[in-house]
């Protein structure tokens, strides 16, 4: 399960790195790769959202487990 959380972990690090880019410089580097409302944007989008949810859910545990 650690390596699932790991992995789930660097997909909403590089979702961070997107929206960091996107404030910052006005630039999305998913959408340059994927194009832009693509099929492929979307799953990149989604399973960025996923990722995050889950990191949450693993967040509330770890602070109960304590």
């Amino acid at each position: 399960m650690e390596t699932i959380q790991k992995i789930l972990l660097v997909v909403t690090i590089i979702g961070a790195v997107n929206w960091g880019l996107i404030g910052l410089l006005d630039f999305n580097l998913v959408d340059m790769i994927f194009g832009t409302g693509s099929v492929f944007s979307r799953i990149i989008y989604t399973l960025v959202g996923i990722s995050g949810l889950v990191n949450i859910g693993i967040l509330f545990n770890h602070i109960e487990t304590k």
